[in-house]
């Protein structure tokens, strides 16, 4: 039988069907009520002197240049003022002293080459899993092409591995539905030549977004499998990772959730090759610092992920919040509640830092980037209210609250800046802020000194020296990276910042599809996008002019920065200059195109798979596809 009969076969008897049904019930939980089942997870030896390490660290770093900035405290004692400066500073210094301290303890653990420092599922033999894991993988108005082409090469991986009557793979849609008859009949494909089981199945409405589509499915087919996979659109893992991931599940059974770190890839433009390159270069020491102290209370990201189907389905239905969106409602940024809802149950919460497997990619521009990261800083800023949530772990109430911060230290930088604006021009009595000497030193190695140790690691690596193109590419791709990423700084600032506002003045984000591959946005269209960047800039500027301040001059990055800022999206968002930094050894990553998920293996599934009397049928393509 040839493909094409296999396909008029498969559609004259219509959808492949779902499994049989296996129900598993997963009721609503409480913040307000400590779960009465639960054991005690044991945490590794010396966890809480870690802790408490890097804390105390933290606070007295923070503290330390605080207190020297604000210092030169007047006559007439401290003013309401110097007590809004002295918080500032001291917030944001502890914000900077955390990465910093988090990343030197990676750093060490990473140099002694001591993975089970870090990771209890490092060096174990690749074996079958017993068990069955079902892979989701949720999509919502994507490029489907692109997405079929990432599950073909998943399922292809997994038959060669011997493992395709131990995984079943879901594609749970929630797109509408003219992007959901394009789905279904490139799935028929799919589904077609597959060894490993591959389901469709598109809600009509999408209650509760990504969660709710998570948990439809467990309640109809959770029952059928041992542990879930869950994945993003943009997810890709190898055959090898989803066994490791299903086999450490079986040998640790009192684990929940394992959260993988994974690297991006198939970068094209300039923001998205920079970000390739940061990651690859600077997470693993950030990554293994992280791992370090969580332990067993680490946190989840969402994606790339094995979790115990019973486990979560036991502890993760997450109950709305009281009030209307944007702070009340559905919870945004679920994935992190649910890791300390699966310890607060009793379950361990672990990262892995796999060799190889797990990928993913990031969004194209600076623009696209920030459609996302609005709708994080909603869900992040909701975290707040769950600090007092009964059973959390002091750990887990720890990642909630610098979830927050990460989106609450824009604001309080841009205040700082204003007031430094302010005071140097004269506009206000209080002299107390004085940004020289050594706390100015201590901001710089804060900050960049992470870097250089993640470059010290780096030589001593030689696979991942190669992965990033050799030393010499590493060393050009840092020459332009640092200042790239110091010229972003205020852009991203200003943007959170706006966010920030937009949401405390009760603007809820909505759920809009990521856009995943874009070339270029016109300097007209980042003109009007980030106007407001040029306004503050041009108004630092100005305020430093006729200050004629030397203590100012170092607000002049920042300010020129702002001004720039249209150019900088508008040239970072274009493929050709990615490629033309490329070719010159500058964020040229090997790693966009490993060997076992080379763009040119994980071919997209085209329409022209599918036989034309069938074809005939389906609707265009959306150049702008409509939200569900």
């Amino acid at each position: 039988m040839t493909g094409a009969e296999a396909f008029d076969r498969i559609s004259a008897l219509g959808p492949r069907p779902l499994p049989p049904e296996a129900p598993l019930a997963m009721p609503t939980q409480s913040f307000a009520e400590r779960p009465s089942t639960g054991s005690r997870i044991v945490s590794q030896r010396g966890m809480l002197g870690r802790r408490l390490l890097v804390v105390l660290a933290t606070l007295i770093i923070g503290l330390l240049a605080a207190t020297e900035m604000v210092r030169p405290i007047g006559p007439d004692g401290a003013t309401a003022v110097d007590a809004v400066l002295f918080v500032l500073i001291f917030s944001l210094f502890c914000w900077i002293a955390f990465g910093f301290v988090n990343a030197l303890f990676g750093f060490v653990v990473l140099m002694s080459r001591r993975q089970g420092v870090i990771s209890p599922f490092a060096g174990h033999a690749l074996e079958l899993p017993h068990s069955r894991t079902a892979i989701l993988l949720p999509v919502y108005n994507e490029d489907f092409e692109q997405v079929g082409g990432r599950i073909s090469k998943m399922a292809t991986m997994l038959d060669r591995a011997g493992a395709a009557d131990r995984f079943d793979l879901f594609v749970l849609s929630d797109s509408n539905a003219t992007a959901g008859e394009r789905e279904e009949a490139l799935w028929r494909g799919l589904a077609r030549d597959s060894a490993v089981p591959i389901y469709y199945r598109r809600r009509e409405k999408n209650i509760a977004r990504k969660p709710g589509n998570i948990a439809e499915w467990i309640r109809r087919f959770g029952g059928a499998y041992e542990h879930m996979l869950v994945l993003d659109a943009d997810s890709l893992m190898t055959g090898e990772a989803m066994i490791r991931l299903a086999t450490a599940m079986e040998r640790n059974p009192s684990v929940g959730l394992i959260q993988t770190i994974p690297a991006v890839i198939n970068s094209r433009t300039l923001f998205a090759r920079w970000q390739q390159f940061a990651a690859a270069a600077y997470s693993p020491i950030a990554s293994a610092g992280l791992m370090w102290w969580s332990g067993s209370e680490a946190t989840f990201w969402g994606h790339n992920a094995i979790i115990r189907t019973r486990a979560f389905a036991e502890s993760c239905d997450l109950p709305a919040l009281s009030g209307r969106e944007p702070l009340g409602g559905a919870i945004q940024s679920h994935d992190m509640v649910e890791a300390a809802m699966l310890r607060r149950r009793g379950w361990a919460v672990h990262m892995a830092m796999l060799p190889e497997g797990s990928y993913e990619e990031f969004p194209p521009t600076l623009s696209d980037f920030s459609v996302r990261d609005r709708r994080w800083a909603q869900g992040n800023l909701q975290h707040l209210r769950l600090l007092d949530a009964k059973g959390f772990h002091w750990i887990n109430r720890l990642h909630l609250f610098m979830g927050a911060s990460a989106y609450l230290t824009s604001p309080m930088w841009l205040l700082l800046l204003i007031l430094t604006v302010a005071q140097g021009a004269g506009l206000l009595s209080s002299s107390t802020f004085t940004p020289s000497g050594w706390p100015l030193v201590l901001t710089a190695v804060l900050l960049f000194v992470p870097k250089f140790m993640a470059f010290a690691w780096l030589m001593m690596d030689p696979r991942r020296q190669a992965s990033l193109g050799g030393v010499g590419a590493i060393v050009r791709s840092m020459l332009v990276e640092i200042p790239l990423s110091v010229v972003m700084a205020p852009i991203t600032m200003l943007a959170q910042t706006m966010a920030v506002i937009d949401i405390l003045r009760g603007n809820a984000s909505g759920w809009r599809p990521q856009r995943r591959e874009a070339d270029g946005i016109s300097i007209w269209r980042a003109l009007i996008d980030y106007f407001p960047q040029v306004v503050l800039g041009a108004v630092f500027t100005t305020m430093m002019i006729m200050a004629d301040s030397a203590v100012l001059l170092w607000l002049l990055p920042v300010a020129v920065s702002l001004v720039l800022a249209p150019v900088v999206v508008a040239i970072t968002s274009r493929q050709d200059m990615g490629d033309w930094f490329a070719r010159h050894g500058v964020f040229a990553a090997r790693e966009e195109r490993p060997r076992i998920v080379a763009r040119q293996e994980a071919r997209p599934i085209r329409m022209e798979s599918i036989p034309l009397r069938f074809r005939r049928r389906l609707p265009p393509p959306a150049n702008d596809r409509a939200t569900a």
